[in-house]
Formats: structure tokens, C-alpha cells, sequence
């Protein structure tokens, strides 16, 4: 079911994506760790093993944070706060350098209503609005980019990649107006849910573009995408 699920969710993205004309800003070599469904093209150059790296969005894959860990044997910080999510966590036999945090990102400390998905089956949930699942809503811890650091003790984030099921606008403007710059934002947009739309994408883009990155992967579906700090 799962399988038929996500195929179907693919062919949802492409349909949208093919509004969203937007292609790389430069050419750079990458590669690609993870799963097909959960997988993530890098920049490679300068990771090793005291990289700091930030997983916003666990589901039930983490196939990108346990091949970065094979590969460089550095830390993954994950944020999740769904339930699900947090037990299949527990369930699996990952490395202690798989740091599972239970709490999620947002533009604010404090907790926020998490909306179930429509489909029981599925993990994950959001913070936009889920009119058909909304009584079914519950409370979860959030917290800011700078407070996670803070608290973490980091000065800087080599790679944040984040899939939050539509916080990520609100998130990005928070950044923006903060002096958080990770080398690398790996970042899967929601414009296929219903009242958020191509434009608000398009927009969040040129917003991180402002900040000083350059796009270098996009993927088939038009949804995930990789920036990299411009050099000066």
C-alpha cells in the first residue's frame, strides 16, 4: 500500500512541477544519498566527520541521514514530532550518531497544532490548515533554527535539509531575517497542498536566492531542492 501511496504522491508532484519552471542557477558537482523517496542530492566537497548536519522531517525513511553516516561518519541531528514517526525511530537500529530530537522547526518557540494526514497509513503531518482532519489535530513542541542551535551549542550547519510538510515558507522567512547561513539548504516544497500554490514556491525561492545561495539541483518533480551558499 505504502509503495502505491508514495508512486502516486510522485505523480502528484510532477503534474504541479511542470508550473514551476525553475532550473539550477550553476552547474556543480553533487551526489545523491538516500532512497529514491528519501534521497537527496550534496555537494560533497568539505564534509567529514565534525560536519554539523540537521534532518527536519523523519517520517519513515531515513535512508539520506544513515547513508551520510556511513559515508562520513559525522553526526545527524533529526527533528520529528510526530508520534509515528518517534516509534518507528525507536524501532530501528541506528547508529548513536543518528541524534533523534522529538520536536519540529517553525518561525516560533512553543508548541503549534499538527494536523494528521487524510490516509491513516501515512506518517506525516502538517501545521497548514487540514480542514477533514483538523479534530484529530494534536499539540506538538516547535522550536526556531537559532533556539536549536543555541541549545545545541552549534555556530554553524554545514547541511540542513528540510521536509515539513508546508512549514518551510514560515520557516525560510525566519531564517532570512536572522544570521543563520548553513552551507547547504536542501529544502522540499508544498505547493501541491491545497491554498499554497506554485507562486508562494517560487517566491520562498528568490527569498533564499536573496540570502546568498545558489540553486544546484533540481529534482524530476520539481519539488525538492538543493541551494548552496554562494562563495564570496
Amino acid at each position: 500500500m505504502k509503495s502505491i501511496a508514495r508512486r502516486l504522491k510522485t505523480l502528484a508532484k510532477a503534474v504541479l512541477g511542470k508550473e514551476l519552471l525553475i532550473n539550477p542557477d550553476v552547474t556543480i558537482d553533487k551526489e545523491r544519498f538516500g532512497s529514491d523517496y528519501g534521497g537527496w542530492d550534496i555537494v560533497v566537497t568539505g564534509l567529514n566527520a565534525d560536519s554539523v548536519v540537521y534532518s527536519f522531517g523523519v517520517g519513515e525513511d531515513a535512508s539520506f541521514d544513515v547513508a551520510l553516516i556511513d559515508k562520513f561518519a559525522l553526526t545527524i541531528h533529526a527533528f520529528d514530532p510526530t508520534p509515528k514517526s518517534i516509534e518507528w525511530v525507536k524501532r530501528q537500529r541506528f547508529s548513536d550518531k543518528f541524534v533523534m530530537h522529538s520536536y519540529g522547526i517553525a518561525a516560533f518557540d512553543g508548541d503549534v497544532s499538527f494536523n494528521p494526514p487524510e490516509n491513516p497509513d501515512h506518517v506525516s503531518h502538517t501545521i497548514l490548515d487540514r480542514p477533514s482532519t483538523k479534530t484529530k489535530a494534536i499539540w506538538v513542541p516547535v522550536k526556531k533554527m537559532s533556539t536549536i542551535m543555541q541549545e545545541l551549542g552549534h555556530d554553524h550547519i554545514h547541511i540542513v535539509k528540510m521536509d515539513i510538510e508546508g512549514a518551510e515558507y514560515d520557516v525560510i522567512e525566519d531564517i532570512y531575517q536572522s544570521n543563520v547561513r548553513p552551507d547547504q539548504m536542501l529544502i522540499e516544497f508544498h505547493h501541491r497542498f491545497p491554498g499554497v500554490g506554485t507562486l508562494k514556491t517560487r517566491d520562498a525561492i528568490n527569498k533564499v536566492r536573496a540570502m546568498g545561495y545558489q540553486l544546484f539541483s533540481v529534482s524530476d518533480t520539481k519539488e525538492e531542492f538543493g541551494f548552496i551558499r554562494r562563495q564570496s
